[in-house]
């Protein structure tokens, strides 16, 4: 058994999972302010405190999954392209 055959069960393995995450959970957290919808600051002290509003999330905390974006793009698609 070659290493590509025996690699294409974990792959698909790994593809499937993440389908079902995009399909149960279709938002992730912000990575730029990990959900929070703002960045951290520290005052002088070292205590944390809110900072500027977050432009990638909006503010939100949250973004779309790149599956599900995909996910959306193609079904907007096949439903244009039929009616």
């Amino acid at each position: 058994m070659t290493p590509a055959l025996a690699a294409i069960p974990g792959l698909l393995f790994v593809t499937l999972c993440y389908v079902a995450l995009c399909a149960v959970s279709p938002f992730g957290n912000c990575r730029k302010c990990n959900g929070l919808g703002f960045q951290l600051k520290t005052n002088r002290r070292g205590k944390p405190m809110r900072g500027k509003h977050c432009r990638r999330c909006d503010g939100h905390g949250k973004r779309i999954r790149v599956g599900r974006w995909l996910y959306n793009r193609a079904s907007r698609l096949h439903h244009d392209g039929t009616h």
